[in-house]
């Protein structure tokens, strides 16, 4: 396969992880009201609130668990890209002293069927 071809196809999984996370959290109640917001370097899949909370929220998909649980990719320097591009989004929106948490949606494909976790407060 292609380099391009490769790169383009993991987009395509992307955007639709991310479209199921969006439906999902909403069911939950969680109003989304930005979806990957870029920052300098960093970029936030989905940001929502959650009653007084705003919620930056990562979404991680795969399509089995050979490799491992979705959210076992995000490294301790992924979450600190999160934690300063949320930074900026607080500084560009002129928010102060608001609660904020930082949650990931975890999507694990296995043939026809989908796995969603829901982990708050996961850094």
């Amino acid at each position: 396969m292609m380099a391009g071809r490769g790169r383009s196809n993991q987009r395509k999984v992307g955007e639709r992880a991310e479209t199921l996370a969006k439906d999902f959290l909403e069911r939950a109640g969680i109003r989304i009201i930005e979806r990957n917001y870029r920052f300098e370097r960093g970029e936030i899949d989905l940001i929502g609130e959650d009653g007084e909370e705003l919620v930056f929220i990562e979404v991680k998909a795969r399509w089995s668990k050979a490799f491992g649980d979705p959210e076992d990719a995000i490294t301790p320097q992924k979450e600190d890209q999160i934690k300063k591009t949320a930074e900026g989004y607080l500084v560009e929106h002129g928010i102060e002293d608001r609660a904020v948490r930082f949650d990931v949606v975890a999507i694990t494909f296995e043939g026809k069927t989908r796995n969603i976790r829901h982990i708050k407060d996961a850094f």
